[in-house]
Parts: structure tokens; sequence; C-alpha cells
């Protein structure tokens, strides 16, 4: 008998940083791509400015304030035909701002297949 997908896991992905002194007023990107599609992103600024953040490192798309978070659940109580909505595997996340101290967190959170 073939093996059967009964549920889905969720694995992290090594924490991404990126320290005050690396973010200025041109985009960075906070530690390597993603190594897998991303079902749950969350982001920390743990600096003393506003931050911007980029999914292209072009472009302004979101921005988070001092000391706040962002949770990008993009997958929860959601079902699609052929699987569900994922923030592409080799996805990056840019930043850009002025702080002074602090630095911004990434995590990352993918889906496995659990057989029987």
């Amino acid at each position: 008998m073939a093996a059967q997908n009964l549920a889905m896991r969720l694995y992290p992905e090594t924490l991404r940083t990126l320290a005050y002194t690396s973010i200025s007023v041109a985009y960075a990107g906070i530690g390597s791509a993603l190594a897998n599609p991303s079902r749950i992103l969350y982001i920390v600024n743990t600096t003393d400015v506003l931050l911007t953040y980029s999914f292209d490192g072009v472009n302004d798309h979101f921005v988070i304030p001092s000391q706040a978070f962002v949770i990008l659940d993009v997958s929860s109580n959601m079902s699609l035909p052929g699987g569900s909505m994922t923030i592409a595997q080799g996805q990056r996340i840019y930043v850009k701002g002025a702080p002074s101290l602090g630095s911004t967190y990434m995590s990352t959170f993918y889906g496995q297949g659990v057989t029987a």
C-alpha cells in the first residue's frame, strides 16, 4: 500500500537578523532567501525607528513601527484546490531605515506533509 499524506507539520527555518549597524536608507537583505515556501513569516523591529520592508529590494511594501512586529500568516483558515498559499521559496525580505540601536529579526515557518 502506498504511503498516505495524513497531516501537515510546521517547521521553522533558522532565525535571520540584521543589526542596526547594517540597516541604512538603502535596502539590505535580512539574512538569506527562504529555503522553503513560507506559511508564516514573523518580523520584529526592536530598533528605535519605524522601518520599511520590501519583497523586491526596490519598492516599499510595508512598515513596522519601533518595538513592534508583524505576522504574515498566509495559510491559516485557508484551503485552495491543489494546496495552500505560501510565500515563495527563494524569496528574500529587505529592510531600510536609519536606526541608532536595536535589530530586526525574521522567523519563517514552512509546512511539510507527514505520511503513514
